[in-house]
Order: structure tokens, then C-alpha cells, then sequence
């Protein structure tokens, strides 16, 4: 019994903070450098944008999910992106694929930050949750976005989706070759998800090593130059 005092002390300090982070940074800070002053209006945009994690951008769900206009959803979206609130994937791009989309995905900085807008208030339960597995992309995605921040040598993130949607969530671009990653909350995921991978192979690139990012314990090879790569090791 005092251990569940103790967590659930734990648990409501955290959404403490969260909650302090909200209204002493985000909100005041739009307040002071942005001009905002629908309050109650951002708060809304803010849970919208959360709610939309791992998924493409629609200006108009957002809209009218915050009881705003689509012109202001738009420029109240560059300021979260601004403020490093929220991060834009944008969608791969090249003039030898066809029918590729444009809109970007929208995922968190702070994964922990998009779980408490969204209401799931614990591990376990965000664990046993139906968007589990958009929040452990959320976590991946931003674990690459910061990884390549520091590296040595720079490299392009995107993603690929075409009209069909058929989708590979992560291009790592760099020195001429594509890395196409798949992301998937399993410790046994399916490996046929590589076959999507030939779609760089329609380019001039060169596709380099990629892979399934997943919770098998250790790098495993798949087939060729792709391996199953546990997501601790990002």
C-alpha cells in the first residue's frame, strides 16, 4: 500500500510539472512574443495537435477541433514548431517517384508531454493503450531527430508515403544513400515489412542499410543489408 502511495505521488508531481510547463511556458510565451490572446483557444489547439501525434497534418481537423479558422490553426502551428513544441517530419520528396504526398507528420518533442495532453496519465496505462504504438514512433522519430542533430555528418529525415498509402516511416538521407526504417512496438514484428523498401531502388540513390526499429533485444539481420534494431540502441 505505501508503495502505491508512493507512484501515485510520483505520478501526480510529474503531471504537476506538465501542468507548470503548459502555463508558464508555452501559454506565457505566446502570450509575451506572440501576441496571442485567445487563451482557452490555444489550450484546445495544443490537446488537438496531441491528439493528431504520428498522424499527417489537417489544418482543418484542427481547426475545428480548437473552434479556431484554418489561417490561425496554420500560424499557431508555426509557433509550436518554433517554440520546439512540436516537431514536422516532412514527407520524402523526389522528382523520380510519383504521386508522392506533401503534407508533413506531426510528432511531440516531449513525448511525456503529448501522453499528459492526451490523458494517458501512467506507463501502464499508455502501455496497454490503443495509440501505444503511435506514441513509441513519436518516441523514435525524436530520438533519431535529436541523434542526427549531433552527428557528425548531416543527414535528411523524411518519411514516404504515396497516394497508395504505402508508407515507410523513417528515410535517413545522407551522403547519397537512403536508410528506410519501418518503426513497429513489437519484439516480433514482420519481416515482409521490408519489402516496401524496393521503392528506393525506383531512385538514383543508393539504398543503404536499413531495418525494422523494434523491441527485439539485439540487432538481428532480416535479409540483405536489413536488420531488426532494437530501439534502446537509438
Amino acid at each position: 500500500m505505501e508503495r502505491i502511495r508512493s507512484l501515485s505521488g510520483k505520478t501526480n508531481i510529474k503531471q504537476s510539472s506538465l501542468q507548470s510547463y503548459i502555463d508558464n511556458y508555452l501559454i506565457a510565451d505566446a502570450v509575451n512574443n506572440e501576441g496571442l490572446t485567445d487563451i482557452d483557444g490555444f489550450r484546445r489547439f495544443i490537446r488537438a495537435c496531441a491528439a493528431i501525434v504520428g498522424n499527417l497534418v489537417n489544418y482543418s481537423t484542427l481547426a475545428q477541433a480548437s473552434g479556431i479558422s484554418i489561417p490561425t490553426a496554420i500560424k499557431w502551428l508555426g509557433i509550436l514548431r518554433d517554440m520546439e513544441v512540436i516537431y514536422l517530419l516532412e514527407p520524402y520528396s523526389n522528382n523520380e517517384l510519383q504521386r508522392l504526398i506533401k503534407t508533413p507528420k506531426l510528432f511531440f518533442c516531449d513525448t511525456g508531454l503529448c501522453a499528459y495532453l492526451t490523458r494517458w496519465l501512467t506507463p501502464e496505462s499508455l502501455q496497454a493503450g490503443a495509440v501505444s504504438g503511435l506514441f513509441f514512433e513519436n518516441y523514435v522519430v525524436m530520438e533519431l531527430v535529436k541523434n542526427y542533430a549531433y552527428a557528425r555528418n548531416n543527414a535528411i529525415l523524411s518519411f514516404y508515403r504515396d497516394d497508395n498509402a504505402k508508407e515507410i516511416d523513417v528515410f535517413v538521407e545522407e551522403n547519397g544513400r537512403i536508410h528506410p526504417l519501418e518503426i513497429k512496438k513489437s519484439a516480433n514484428p514482420d519481416r515482409k515489412e521490408i519489402k516496401k523498401f524496393n521503392v528506393v531502388d525506383k531512385t538514383s540513390l543508393v539504398h543503404g542499410d536499413g531495418g525494422i526499429i523494434c523491441m527485439y533485444p539485439e540487432p538481428f539481420p532480416i535479409s540483405g543489408n536489413n536488420n531488426l534494431i532494437p530501439s534502446n540502441l537509438i
